[in-house]
């Protein structure tokens, strides 16, 4: 893949993401492609990819708009730095504005994505939501297990001196 297809590719998804459009980002994965979402967990094949878009993604967040920047690619693996913005619609927190900022990684393969994964710091949209500290140390405990149990920390994690 190109720089300027990897660029196409970002934009495409970024717009898709924006609009809702679970058929539009699901068509640029693979049929096989995996989204791994920091909070919804990762989602397999494009039907789960588009259903996670348009039924959690856009069910717990209105005026979502998610923007890619500097995109960089050396054909197999590419990565962006991303703002997203949304308004709450989860009861508990309607109504509080978001802005987060992340780095996306896109595993590609034949033109498309393969896998993708994110690196956000989710703190900082807890605390725009007014999410309480104990319920926030129960979500963080369950990302930091999720993110050591995967294969590469986890043999990463081998490399620590006894």
């Amino acid at each position: 893949m190109t720089q300027s297809e990897f660029e196409a590719l970002v934009a495409r998804f970024g717009t898709a993401a924006t609009k809702g459009d679970g058929k539009a980002l699901a068509a640029c994965f693979t049929e096989d492609g995996v989204y791994h979402d920091y909070i919804y967990g990762p989602h397999r094949g494009r039907a789960s990819i588009a259903d996670m878009l348009e039924n959690l993604f856009h069910r717990d967040a209105a005026d979502y708009d998610w923007r890619f920047f500097d995109p960089i690619t050396n054909g197999r693996i590419g990565y962006a730095r991303s703002l997203s913005r949304f308004v709450s619609t989860i009861p508990t927190f309607k109504g509080r504005r978001v802005v987060i900022d992340g780095t996306s990684r896109f595993i590609l393969k034949d033109g498309l994505v393969a896998e993708y994964h994110e690196s956000v710091n989710g703190g900082v949209a807890m605390a725009q939501l007014g999410v309480e500290g104990a319920r926030m140390e129960k979500v963080f405990r369950r990302w930091a297990d999720r993110f050591l149990a995967g294969p590469e920390a986890a043999d990463y994690a081998k490399g620590f001196r006894e």
